[in-house]
């Protein structure tokens, strides 16, 4: 059901809501065949149907969150492939430490190793791209799997892993969400594509696709470590993990910045001129070495004349 919709979204377009309803139903489906989160049931709830009525909301809200999710941050070549084999990757070993149903650890090892043997071909420069219809099967897979891995599970912590697992698609599809909703003020803003993503924002950030696409894995894997970890030896041991990575992560971003800014140059649109700061240039009346991050006002192209407005990052 969700291949079929999808497949005429990667062929002529359909709308989100189609879109949407398409994995709703898809969700009924699941839920139809007695896939549910059961575990989570409100005290405050005085009846045994109201209950059932929350479980099955639950699960095909969690279904269509997570397919979503992974869809939305399929922007990049082998961003969403990458992302769902770490996610696979670190609910497997949650699956084996827990003791879950064998059934989620045979799925979740299959999942994992098909995505092994595409992501060559999927990561950028891609050969092969996966489209809505292939983000859409991984991110329904996971979602299932993943209720699947914690069905017999009754302990709150546990059944936040998955959860974590998956916390970065799910992070960037929530302040998706959140964004589109301030920045529209209405509800058909949250169907409206934007270049808010993570990804989007890295890149403009001056890392390269692959970086970004790197850099997004690390995440990932720091999410699937943390839950890891917390499943293992507590959250506090996981909480220290998780403050060391935010450590290394900011003195990774000066060091980036600062061997940026050393090789930063700038190219002439009109005669193709690249100009490089360190090196400085004497018509230009700027004194070798001299620092700035953007082109002063004075600058004009020493070789065509051109102003600072024609000077474009050289990459």
């Amino acid at each position: 059901m969700i291949s079929i919709f999808c497949v005429f979204d990667d062929i002529v377009t359909i709308k989100p809501i189609v879109k949407l309803t398409g994995q709703v139903l898809a969700g009924i489906v699941v839920v139809a065949f007695g896939v549910r989160i059961d575990e989570i049931t409100p005290d405050f709830l005085p009846t045994e149907e109201l209950k059932e009525m929350f479980s099955i909301i639950l699960t095909i809200g969690w279904v269509v969150g997570v397919t979503n999710a992974i869809n939305l941050i399929d922007g990049l070549d082998g961003l969403s492939a990458g992302i769902s084999v770490i996610s696979a990757v670190s609910l497997l070993i949650i699956f084996v430490l827990n003791g879950s149903p064998l059934i989620s650890i045979l799925l979740i090892t299959a999942l994992a190793g098909a995505l092994v043997g595409f992501l060559p071909f999927n990561f950028a420069p891609a050969k092969t791209f996966i489209g809505d219809t292939g983000s859409n099967f991984l991110g329904f897979s996971l979602s299932i799997i993943s209720i699947l891995g914690v069905a017999k599970t009754y302990t709150a912590a546990v059944i936040v892993l998955p959860l974590l697992a998956l916390g970065l698609p799910i992070f960037d599809t929530i302040w998706a969400i959140i964004r589109r909703l301030i920045k529209g003020k209405s509800i058909k803003a949250i169907f409206k594509a934007d270049k808010g993503h993570l990804h989007h924002l890295i890149v403009a950030r001056g890392f390269s696709q692959k970086q970004a696409v790197l850099i997004l894995y690390g995440i990932a894997a720091t999410f699937g470590l943390f839950a890891i970890i917390m499943l293992e030896s507590g959250i506090w041991k996981a909480l220290s993990f998780l403050l060391m990575v935010i450590v290394a992560l900011g003195l990774g971003y000066k060091n980036f910045q600062s061997e940026k800014f050393d090789s930063q140059r700038y190219e002439c649109v009109g005669c193709k001129y690249i100009y490089n700061p360190k090196s400085g240039n004497e018509k230009a009346g700027i004194n070798p070495g001299t620092e700035f991050e953007e082109l002063p006002d004075t600058w004009v192209c020493p070789v065509c004349g051109e102003g600072k407005d024609m000077f474009q990052i050289h990459r």
